[in-house]
């Protein structure tokens, strides 16, 4: 069975299959389109994230504990 959508920008009928390039665009010309929407905050997120509780200085620091011990290369060498 063939899949197809339709193209966000400009509701043209795509095969969704891996030879489509610019899936789930039609084309680079639609995909540039709609990169450039976001870009000038014509499209946005509705809802904030769920759950996004203001962060803690203890939640901060733990949290940049974890990335330096994940990121040893941001870490200065004793």
């Amino acid at each position: 069975m063939v899949t197809k959508v339709n193209c966000p920008t400009c509701e043209k009928q795509v095969i969704w299959n891996k030879d489509a390039k610019y899936r789930p665009f039609c084309s680079e010309r639609c995909k540039l389109i709609d990169l450039g929407d976001w870009a000038e905050e014509n499209h946005k997120i509705s809802q904030p994230a769920q759950g996004a509780d203001a962060l803690s200085e203890e939640m901060l620091d733990a949290l940049e504990d974890q990335f330096l011990q994940s990121n040893k290369f941001f870490v200065d060498s004793e």
